[in-house]
């Protein structure tokens, strides 16, 4: 999809802030505020704006420990993938799965409370599993970026 500079200067702003109102947003982009509204129902019916969120602060309700966890299948097959993606979907602790190559056949961004949070989900989703043959964990001691902004 090609965007214009209003289409970018709208993407960045809800990127920043989609709590605003469309007369807000159409005040920061410098357009009309119907021209604004037709424009973000144009990128949301595109599938440009995929949702919009709130961010939480993980220590604020106690998610005090994030870990990047490579998986290792013992068969890469196609279905043996998507097996492997269902099981961890409706996981609400991973927040993010990727199919990754070279190396491990997932990378998994797992938010928890505490290490016996890890573990009993480790337990859940990983030893039981006769396909999962290597885990690796990596444990954030501190996180100094986190973004979710694209640049357009």
């Amino acid at each position: 999809m090609n965007f214009d500079e209003i289409d970018r200067r709208i993407l960045n702003a809800l990127q920043k802030d989609a709590s605003q109102t469309n007369a807000e947003l159409a005040a920061a982009v410098h357009v009309s505020a119907p021209t604004c509204l037709r424009r973000v129902k144009h990128l949301r019916d595109a599938g440009v704006i995929a949702r919009e969120v709130v961010l939480v602060a993980p220590d604020k309700v106690g998610a005090h420990l994030t870990a990047v966890v490579e998986i290792s299948l013992d068969i890469q097959a196609a279905e043996r993938m998507a097996e492997f993606e269902a099981l961890v979907a409706p996981e609400p602790a991973v927040l993010q799965c990727y199919r990754v190559s070279p190396g491990p056949d997932f990378v998994l961004i797992v938010q928890v409370a505490d290490m016996p949070a890890y573990h009993a989900l480790a337990h859940r989703l990983f030893a039981g599993q006769a396909n999962v043959r290597n885990v690796k964990a990596y444990f954030s001691t501190f996180r100094s970026k986190f973004e979710t902004s694209i640049p357009v």
